[in-house]
């Protein structure tokens, strides 16, 4: 035992511990300077057991500790938390040695995070109010404002819904039959066009239900289409030409007429360009997809595609981008500066491509079949990341994005309108930074494992109908005959005569400047 004795101790202390080293020193007489014990000299003294040192070592150490102060580091809880959060920062030492299996352990995090998102997918969110008599085939977003929007069906009514309280908020009787098209002006005015010859415009933010139109212009044929010019108070509809129409203007005579030269055809749809103002395309039942420049009054461009086109879209954010709708069951996204070739070709459909929309953002598409489902796409991939569905669900002919990017919302001939989520398993409201950071790493994990069999499995598996799936089955046994077909008569040809066209290119039969 070593005892660090002190100056201040008491003097009854000292005379002890002399005692007790006297005791201890007589064994040790011989050694030299066993005689002398100096005051000074007690400081690293061993002490063999002894009761009185213990007694008193004890009430010593006891009597120092009730009047020692001790000093501790102490920081304020603030310093040490990130800012707006309320968990305390943890150190940690990076050093990888010291974190073995890694990359075992971020897999299993992966796989886990996949098995979660499949399973709290839930796209379908409500069924808005009691829906349409007839079939919804036109549905318009009032683009300055992110909860209204508008839907058209085959008996005339029109519906002006609120996604906030999911009920309609306003109706109207607009035309005598089906309605063709709709928009919505920046003054919050919807503007219908319809088979009955007739485009009215209504301020459903102003006025009753059932009011009448605040205007209404006569055309010569049904229209088809009405799409409107984001900088000026101007649309155009679309029959057997294009009608550009002044909105400022009573008269029913269009300010402008647009056509290609040698075209007698429907116009099925047209639109215009929301960030080039001046450009306008259109499809028509002769197969074409043509390019219009208002400066000119004049048509650019005509494509002839394999089958006819139903819907036209244009990418928000790359003004020159635009997606096509086809009958063929495919959407193909072209750049309007080289048609000789599509930039993309989406495949995942089983019918006809009834509508196609770009997201807000222009990275992704909603379209609508007419095999019942609605599927999302991402502008880069050439199948579809996500297919939605209902038991009761019928034909889908109309859908939309909502402005704010997270909704999507269909019409279908079953008379309902449909709301979805945009990501099927992401859940809307306030999250807290650690829960925000917990799901961008996992999906920073499913990025990165991605391509491993067992994860691209579970993220890749969607439960769909027996019809769509069987469907699906015959027409791939059908593209594999075709190509085989192929194949076998480029074999038994001249060398160069049947030569090899993409996938991207074969669907242009022709083109005309």
């Amino acid at each position: 035992m070593i005892v660090i004795v002190p100056d201040e101790l008491e003097s009854d202390t000292m005379e002890v511990l002399e005692q007790c080293y006297r005791a201890r020193g007589s064994s040790r007489a011989s050694e030299p300077g066993a005689d002398k014990l100096p005051s000074e000299d007690l400081a690293n003294r061993e002490f063999i057991d002894c009761p009185h040192f213990a007694v008193q070592k004890s009430l010593y150490i006891s009597a120092h500790l009730a009047d020692m102060k001790i000093k501790a580091l102490s920081r304020s809880a603030e310093s040490q938390q990130a800012p707006g959060t309320n968990v305390s920062r943890q150190p940690r030492n990076l050093d990888p040695s010291l974190h073995p299996f890694e990359r075992a352990r971020e897999y299993t995090r992966a796989l886990n995070a996949t098995k979660l998102e499949r399973m709290f997918a839930a796209p379908f969110l409500a069924q808005l109010g009691r829906g349409h008599v007839d079939g919804v085939y036109t549905i318009a977003k009032d683009p300055k404002s992110l909860e209204r929007f508008a839907s058209g069906s085959g008996d005339g009514v029109i519906k002006v819904w609120d996604l906030t309280t999911r009920d309609e908020v306003w109706q109207t009787q607009a035309h005598e039959n089906l309605v063709k098209g709709m928009c919505w002006t920046d003054d919050h005015k919807v503007i219908s066009c319809g088979s009955d010859k007739t485009i009215k415009m209504y301020d459903p933010y102003n006025t009753q239900s059932n009011s009448p139109p605040v205007a209404t212009w006569l055309g010569p044929n049904a229209f088809n289409s009405i799409t409107r010019h984001r900088s000026t108070p101007t649309v155009a509809a679309s029959s057997s030409v294009i009608s550009i129409y002044d909105l400022t203007r009573p008269s029913t005579t269009p300010s402008q007429t647009i056509a290609w030269p040698t075209s007698v055809d429907t116009i099925t749809s047209v639109a215009f360009n929301q960030s080039e103002t001046s450009l306008l395309a259109s499809t028509g039942t002769d197969r074409s997809l043509i390019l219009y420049d208002l400066r000119t009054s004049s048509a650019l461009h005509r494509s002839v595609l394999t089958l006819a086109s139903n819907s036209i879209a244009w990418n928000p954010m790359e003004p020159f981008n635009l997606a096509v709708a086809n009958e063929d069951h495919n959407i193909y996204l072209f750049d309007t500066r080289n048609m000789k070739r599509a930039l993309n070709v989406l495949k995942d459909h089983v019918a006809a491509v009834m509508d196609v929309s770009f997201s807000p953002t222009g990275e992704e598409l909603v379209s609508a079949s007419y095999d019942r489902t609605v599927r999302l796409w991402k502008r880069s991939e050439g199948h579809s990341r996500d297919i939605y569905h209902t038991k009761r669900m019928q034909r889908v002919f109309s859908c939309a994005w909502s402005s704010d990017n997270n909704y999507i919302i269909s019409g279908s001939d079953d008379g309902n309108v449909r709301l979805w989520r945009a990501e099927a398993s992401k859940r809307q409201g306030v999250q807290s930074a650690r829960q925000r950071q917990a799901l961008e790493y996992d999906d920073a994990l499913k990025k990165r494992y991605a391509h491993m069999p067992e994860i691209r499995r579970i993220a890749r598996h969607r439960h769909v109908p027996k019809v769509v799936k069987k469907a699906g089955e015959i027409k791939g046994e059908e593209l594999k005959g075709l190509k085989r077909r192929e194949e076998n008569e480029r074999r038994h040809s001249k060398k160069g005569d049947k030569p090899r066209r993409s996938e991207r290119e074969k669907m242009v039969l022709a083109m005309e400047e």
